[in-house]
């Protein structure tokens, strides 16, 4: 059978490296949060230190259930 999707088009840099960048940025205020803070900035950091592995897992269980 033929593929009917539509190509998807590259867009501008945001829309292909914003998810990229935010992790990035979350997992190093996360880190120097760790760091230089004491009392909250210890919850920060956990915070956003568990977004990326919060995300991947959201990411990776929606894309099992898409499969099948």
């Amino acid at each position: 059978m033929i593929d009917a999707r539509k190509p998807r088009s590259s867009g501008n840099w945001l829309t292909v490296y914003g998810g990229p960048l935010l992790i990035g940025a979350l997992s190093i205020a996360g880190l120097l949060s760790a760091l230089l803070y004491e009392g909250l900035g210890r919850y920060f950091s956990w915070l956003t230190l568990g977004a990326p592995v919060a995300l991947t897992a959201w990411f990776y269980a929606r894309r099992k259930r898409q499969r099948f």
